[in-house]
């Protein structure tokens, strides 16, 4: 086992960006393996790969025995490969910004921010690029899914990325996402506050919102750029909190799923005719301060697939760039927020079949009478008095509980004549009617 002493600018740092640092030739996969497999121990406890460190601490790692695996992904034992020339322009191509401290580039769809399990191809495996003689390795700071595009910030050295690493987990980092909703939000401007956990069966790979004390709270702003008709939508998204898929997640939940994402929205996530049917979740925008004291402000094009479904959508992507508002959160108590929720919360009882069969529906033959608190309530909307615990039946109105029923009942003796009819009281002004005369019959 190798063993070595947390540093003072290692403090706080996770253990896989440990790795990152200072053993770049180890994989994120192969640090997984060994973490799962209880082979790397911080002050000789167990970690897992989203352990942070302490400076001081003690960290022990397996031995560097053997070829060393691919850096950023692959199965143990390869050995990093030279970049290929095609992998060398394509590291060229996608840069956005560079300085001293930072390189931004915009992420193509369908490449993985980082390697693991078969997957190859990855932005950490074109970081060899930037990397001058005897500079050290450039680190990614934040991740996008791989199927989407845009803004991705890479730090130049430990002490950059020890920067952006802060701005990023103490939220002052602004990051700004461009996307197509099926259907139009009713509220065009809101906040979306849905705790997400991960989903069980799914070893991590789908997440869900959570509302119990297992779900992570997770905050996205939305605003309506454009609309469709009530087809698609042209959004503007800005997440709070960094969880896992946490813009699709939340799209999803209030009813409008992001186009092309068939892993939360199903086959309801596709737009009919030449729309693509690829992922249209766009990181537009980020800004984020930086280590000289400047404010890096950058802004990533549009895949081609993305522009062009807003074209045929007739939208105009030159208009999408709203003015960046200050993040002022949405209060408890207002209106957008309370409507966003319960839309959201409708949209899933829906879902789920656990809408309340209404009170008031149509009888069906054989039903009971309603009793209890739906007797009292369906009384009430009937407009009688619900009748009061514990009176019986056919008691009056008012009697005290107990009260015997409100009925007259008697008893005839043997051989006794019946009582005479008593004759029907006289209206007034009427006269008796007198002796028949004799006359035709």
């Amino acid at each position: 086992m190798r063993q070595f002493t947390v540093r003072p600018d290692d403090n706080d740092v996770r253990l896989d960006r440990w790795f990152k640092r200072n053993l770049p030739e180890v994989s994120f996969a192969m640090v997984s393996r060994w973490a799962r497999t209880g082979q790397i121990r911080v002050d000789g406890k167990r970690a897992d790969v989203d352990t942070r460190l302490i400076a001081g601490q003690s960290l022990r790692v397996p031995p560097a025995g053997g070829p060393l695996p691919l850096a950023g992904g692959g199965k143990g034992g390869r050995v990093r490969k030279p970049l290929t020339e095609e992998q060398l322009h394509l590291a060229e191509d996608i840069v956005l910004e560079q300085d001293r401290a930072a390189i931004v580039i915009n992420k193509p769809p369908g490449l993985a921010t980082q390697g693991g399990s078969g997957t190859y191809e990855h932005v950490d495996g074109l970081l060899d690029a930037y990397a001058g003689d005897g500079d050290p390795r450039p680190r990614l700071v934040h991740r996008l899914d791989k199927d989407t595009s845009g803004v991705l910030l890479v730090a130049r050295t430990p002490g950059s990325a020890a920067f952006f690493s802060r701005r990023f987990s103490g939220r002052t980092a602004r990051k700004i996402y461009w996307a197509l909703v099926m259907g139009v939000p009713d509220i065009h401007d809101g906040m979306i506050e849905l705790p997400l956990a991960k989903q069980p069966g799914t070893g991590g790979e789908k997440m869900m919102v959570d509302e119990t004390e297992h779900g992570m709270p997770a905050r996205t702003r939305y605003r309506v750029i454009d609309r469709a008709g009530n087809r698609a939508a042209w959004v503007e998204l800005q997440p709070f909190t960094g969880r896992t898929h946490q813009l699709r997640v939340h799209m999803a939940a209030i009813g409008h799923p992001i186009v092309g994402d068939g892993k939360y929205g199903g086959q309801g996530a596709f737009l009919s005719g030449s729309i693509s049917r690829k992922l249209h979740l766009h990181a537009r925008r980020l800004r984020i301060e930086h280590p000289e004291g400047d404010l890096l402000d950058v802004t990533a094009p549009l895949p081609e697939h993305f522009s062009k479904s807003l074209e045929q959508l007739g939208f105009t992507e030159t208009e999408g760039d709203l003015p960046l508002e200050a993040p002022v959160l949405v209060e408890p108590k207002t209106l957008e927020k309370r409507a966003a929720k319960a839309h959201a919360k409708q949209y899933r009882k829906e879902r789920r079949g656990e809408r309340r069969k209404r009170i008031d529906g149509p009888a069906t033959t054989g039903a009971r009478k309603p009793t209890g608190q739906r007797a009292r309530v369906a009384g009430a909307a009937a407009g009688k008095a619900p009748a009061k615990a514990g009176a019986k039946p056919g008691a009056k109105p008012g009697a005290k509980p107990g009260a015997k029923p409100a009925t007259r009942t008697t008893t005839a003796k043997p051989g006794a004549k019946p009582a005479p009819r008593r004759a029907a009281p006289k209206a007034p002004g009427t006269k008796a009617p007198g002796p028949r005369s004799p006359g035709k019959r």
